[in-house]
């Protein structure tokens, strides 16, 4: 056995944990420093090492790398804006032992805006040529809706000026604070504003008035499910199939409903083309286990409420509205894995602070935004 791994070297062990993860990267750390410090071959000498074992890892971590200062590598891991995979970026760079050299940073940071400028498709991005301004909606007032305004923006480039606003927003903002903060983003030219523009360099300010105002508004407020009432629905699809759905009556109308801003929608395949796209029993018996395994984690006290669930056409779909996405998205990576050779499951977060996902539960919702 020895003489074969002289022959064919030594392969590096599976990646299981986090902990298995930076025990990799220790040993190979000096040459991924040198070709960040270098820039040469670091596709071949970094990146290609890098992705498959962040992926064995878990699906859902990115990167950005460069010398921190002369003597510092720096190595950006992020979520690339997915709130399902924040929390998971976050507990690694947690993790990361003291290296020499080296600095690991969660998530992509908020930039200096002086030093701030996008060079992208042919236009520029920077303090000088972006401004925007907030929209109000007397039904969503919680809601940040901000507008976007680039000198240069026509219909006809509106997609490569939409891209570069993103971005250039991704790094002033930063990763965590532009998903947290805004919730509905426009773009558009000076010629189609519609209110007095403000500088790009107020925005943040901006934004942290509105959040420390939402934050004190909502501040300890807890919910408590158990005297709610329930409403079971019965709909034909246009294939004729048949769509049952359970939902919190009692949930839809409450009046706190931006509290909870983070909507975890879990669908889940099964093989119903035998009953209609209805479920057989023992299937039907593991979903509701399937559930309850996710009620026993995400409690209402805690922030986390059971808006209902639907089934139709080979498929169960459960909701929650959340407090916040990090412990959901642990619960839901967790209880995949464990049901994984018994469901078919995928699951999303995503924020929608006034719940809209569920009008169509709601016969008398509120009139959408223009």
């Amino acid at each position: 056995m020895s003489f074969l791994k002289n022959i064919f070297g030594k392969r590096d062990e599976p990646i299981k944990s986090y902990g298995d993860f930076w025990n990799w990267f220790q040993t190979y750390e000096k040459t991924f420093f040198n070709a960040v410090k270098s820039q040469k071959d670091i596709e071949k000498e970094f990146f290609d090492k890098l992705s498959p074992k962040l992926a064995e890892l878990k699906d859902g971590y990115f990167y950005l790398t460069g010398m921190y200062d002369d003597n510092t590598a720096e190595l950006v891991l992020t979520a690339d804006g997915n709130a399902k995979n924040i929390v998971f970026v976050e507990e690694l760079v947690e993790q990361a032992p003291k290296i020499n050299g080296w600095k690991f940073t969660s998530l992509k940071p908020a930039m200096n805006i002086d030093n701030e400028v996008i060079n992208m498709a042919g236009f520029k991005f920077d303090r000088d040529n972006l401004f925007f301004y907030s929209n109000e909606y007397p039904d969503y007032p919680d809601e940040i809706d901000i507008c976007v305004i680039h000198n240069e923006w026509t219909e006809e480039n509106k997609q490569q000026i939409g891209n570069g606003i993103y971005i250039f927003l991704d790094n002033y903002l930063g990763e965590l604070d532009f998903l947290n903060t805004i919730d509905n983003l426009k773009f558009k030219g000076k010629h189609k504003a519609d209110k007095e523009l403000v500088p790009i360099d107020k925005l943040k300010d901006y934004l942290n008035w509105r959040q420390k105002e939402f934050i004190e508004k909502y501040s300890g407020l807890r919910y408590n499910t158990e005297n709610d009432t329930y409403s079971s629905l019965e709909a034909e699809l246009n294939n004729g199939k048949p769509l049952i759905a359970i939902v919190n009556s009692t949930l839809l109308d409450w009046d706190c409903k931006a509290s909870h801003p983070w909507i975890l929608k879990v669908k889940i395949n099964y093989d119903g083309n035998h009953n209609n796209g209805m479920q057989d029993n023992s299937t039907y018996e593991l979903l509701n286990e399937f559930e309850e395994q996710i009620m026993v984690e995400l409690k209402d006290f805690d922030g986390y409420l059971n808006i209902g669930r639907q089934t139709a056409d080979n498929s169960r779909e459960i909701n929650f509205a959340c407090k916040d996405f990090r412990k959901p998205s642990k619960v839901l990576y967790d209880l995949t894995t464990k049901y994984s050779d018994k469901l078919e499951i995928e699951y999303d977060i995503y924020k929608d602070k006034y719940w809209q996902t569920f009008d169509r539960f709601r016969p008398n919702k509120l009139k959408p935004r223009n």
